[in-house]
């Protein structure tokens, strides 16, 4: 049997793209773990560890063989009639084959007959010889590169003596400068972008206790990069240490500091750094006179800070640095980030003192200057028209709740929600916009209402994101939402795929969203209907059929995630009157409810059966005479419909579905009997036409609430 040991393969290059480094390193360490398993090198069992650096892709994989274990081929070769002349020798085709597989005539007795769906074949057994390591990590390691999920390739020129002539280039997402590949202690000798493995590689740039650092074997990588190259490989690890060190930093400043959580820029840093040293720096207090999230965005975004957030969540004055180098000093280093960061902060104040010298309201005119899409027009033009939706909404909503002053607030927050475009500060940090809206509102003298509404006109912002807060944001939100959908919708710009460039799906789940979290008495087709009127006539097509079902398809995803099943979702969703999406939470607890109870399979499949015999005849009538009814079962199920559906519909109308559903399930023992002793199609057609009126008038009663033949089996 061949030997089993670790193997250790690493790609040393310049840094890598810090956002996408992450990616990267699981890409590669998991490819090269696929393919030696299909080679036959590492099995199910082989335990991968991915490590990723600012300047390494590497991968640890245990119990890698030598080589492969041989393995049986079975090739079929011809049908039996072609291969085989009417003696039972080889036909030249035959011959041919068998050539070409390294094999001759003599092989042909022994060649395997079987069975090849209605045809009898022969099949030639051989044995292959299995992989060994540097056969098959080469082919790994090919395959590895070429599918790392690189966002933007480069070309360099190789370096001179390497295998291949020095004017050659190489296509690779940073230059390559080192690879090493050992099988235990041995070097693996495969090679890439034009290097030769070897064991050999260097630590951190600057405070390397060895260069290069001489690997002993696969398992001391780690273990030699860290005490010999003050470098921590694994991209977790790492991570794990900078949090420690900023918790640890920030408990330093004071109880109750804490450093601002954010997982996207924690990532960032750790594929920034390879010997992470937290250090406590400040700016002057002056600056937190300048509104929080634009303090945090620049020190974020611009120099990877991680700024300082008291107790009760606001801005200090100190922040942390996550520095690369542990200078017996540090100084230097905190005196640099200070200084660095000071014309940044100086810049967001500047923006916010030149901002406050305009009004929102006098900036609305500058909006019509600013185009928001080539078919669609201005930004100008689309506040127009989402001051439209969101009056027609506002004044819904107002009459529901008694509040004749949501629509006009609504208009006024619609009219400045996209004042904060044309400010400096939005358009040195466009993803300020709304934030800053709110706080040159306030500023304005407008009150917290409107000022809330034009931030909050931009929520949910992201799946989980909260709602607006107050109804003159919710108002606002869906207004802009379904302005951006209707126009999208009508020129054509719909989501495919994986394309979403306009985010289409996140505006349609945050109108779901509103509709259903905030019960909102609005109904989807008077919404989506209003929205594509406020456009001018003739500017988009209309595919109002083609939105709601898209929202629709958003609706179920979104019970979906909630835990309802496709079945109770469909049931629940596709009615014939659906009426407002505030009720769809009820109706699906109210099904859900229905499907535990004895009758509802029955009753399920009643519903089918009556469906499926309504629409086989379009002459039928909602509509019983008492004096055509004839069997004792159909005058039984009027009888129990008259006594039972008046009852279900007041608790229908009073919003209780799971009540009136479990008062329908009496009908179940009068509706088993009918469909046993009643024929339907009676010849007599004033007969049939009064039992299918019955059966319209059962099938109505039964649906309100969802359409239970959807949970027949």
């Amino acid at each position: 049997m061949t030997s089993k040991n670790n193997l250790l393969v690493e790609l040393f290059v310049e840094e890598l793209p810090p956002k996408a480094l992450k990616k990267l390193g699981d890409a590669f360490a998991s490819v090269l773990r696929d393919q030696l398993m299909a080679q036959g090198l590492a099995d199910a069992g082989a335990v991968l560890t991915a490590y990723a650096s600012p300047r390494r892709l590497a991968a640890h994989l245990t119990n890698v063989l030598a080589q492969a274990a041989d393995r049986a081929v079975s090739q079929k070769l011809m049908p039996v009639t072609v291969g085989l002349d009417a003696s039972g020798s080889a036909t030249p085709a035959l011959l041919k084959r068998l050539a070409a597989l390294g094999a001759d005539a003599s092989v042909v007795p022994g060649l395997r007959r079987a069975m090849d769906g209605k045809a009898e074949a022969l099949f030639f057994e051989s044995t292959a010889r299995g992989a060994t390591l540097a056969e098959g990590l080469q082919k790994a390691l090919a395959e590895s590169i070429a599918k790392l999920p690189i966002p933007k390739v480069m070309s360099y020129q190789l370096e001179a003596g390497s295998e291949l002539p020095g004017w050659s280039s190489v296509s690779f997402v940073r230059p390559a400068h080192g690879l090493v590949a050992l099988h235990g202690d041995t070097v693996v000798p495969v090679e890439a972008l034009g290097l030769q493995a070897g064991r050999e590689t260097q630590g951190h740039r600057f405070e390397a206790q060895v260069d290069p650092i001489v690997l002993r074997n696969a398992n001391s990588y780690a273990v030699q990069l860290a005490d010999e190259g003050a470098v921590i490989a694994g991209f977790e690890a790492r991570r794990l240490e900078i949090a420690r060190q900023l918790a640890e930093a920030a408990l330093s400043v004071g109880a109750g500091s804490q450093p601002i959580d954010d997982d996207a820029l924690l990532d960032e840093v750790t594929a920034l750094v390879e010997r992470p040293n937290v250090l406590v720096c400040e700016f002057e207090r002056e600056f937190l006179d300048v509104p929080q999230e634009c303090l945090i965005l620049t020190m974020k975004a611009n120099q990877k800070y991680f700024p300082l957030l008291d107790a009760a969540g606001r801005l200090t004055h100190k922040f942390l640095v996550v520095s690369n180098i542990r200078p017996d000093d540090a100084s230097a280093v905190v005196g640099g980030n200070e200084r660095v960061v000071r014309p940044r902060l100086a810049d967001a104040k500047f923006f916010f003192d030149q901002d406050r010298k305009k009004s929102l309201a006098s900036r609305v005119e500058s909006l019509a200057k600013v185009v928001y899409h080539n078919k669609l027009g201005t930004q100008g033009e689309r506040v127009q028209r989402v001051m439209r939706i969101a009056h027609n909404i506002g004044e819904q909503l107002g009459a529901a709740a008694s509040d004749i002053t949501l629509a006009p607030h609504a208009v006024q927050a619609a009219q400045l929600a996209k004042a904060d475009l044309v400010t400096d500060m939005v358009g040195e940090f466009p993803e300020l916009q709304g934030t800053m809206g709110r706080y040159y509102a306030l500023h304005d003298g407008l009150g917290p209402v409107v000022a809330d509404a034009i931030e909050d006109h931009y929520k949910p912002r992201f799946a989980g994101d909260a709602l607006p807060r107050s109804a003159v944001g919710i108002v606002v939100a869906l207004a802009d939402k379904l302005e951006t959908l209707v126009g999208m919708f009508g020129i054509g710009n719909l989501p495919t795929g994986d394309r979403d460039p306009f985010a289409l799906r996140r505006h349609a789940l945050g109108v779901v969203r509103m509709l259903i979290e905030r019960s909102l008495p609005l109904q989807l087709h008077a919404l989506t209907r209003g929205a594509f009127a406020v456009f001018p006539p003739g500017l988009l097509e209309d595919r109002s059929v083609d939105l709601d079902e898209f929202l629709i398809e958003r609706l179920k995803s979104y019970f979906k995630d909630e835990g309802y099943s496709a079945i109770e979702i469909e049931a629940a969703v596709h009615v014939r009157e659906l009426g407002a999406w505030s009720t769809i939470p009820k109706r699906l607890d109210a099904v859900r409810a229905f499907a535990s109870l004895p009758e509802a399979a029955a009753l399920a499949a009643a519903n089918k059966r009556i469906g499926n015999i309504l629409k086989k005849s379009p002459e039928a009538d909602a509509h019983v005479s008492e004096l055509l009814l004839k069997e004792p079962a159909e005058k039984a199920l009027h009888a129990a419909m008259l006594q039972i559906v008046p009852v279900a519909d007041v608790q229908f109308d009073a919003g209780n579905y799971t009540a009136s559903l479990r008062t329908l399930a009496a009908l179940r023992g009068p509706v088993d009997a009918f469909f046993d002793e009643v024929m339907v199609n009676a010849e007599q057609v004033d007969l049939r036409l009064n039992r299918l009126g019955l059966l319209m008038l059962l099938h109505a009663a039964m649906n309100r609430v969802a359409q239970l033949e959807r949970l027949a089996s």
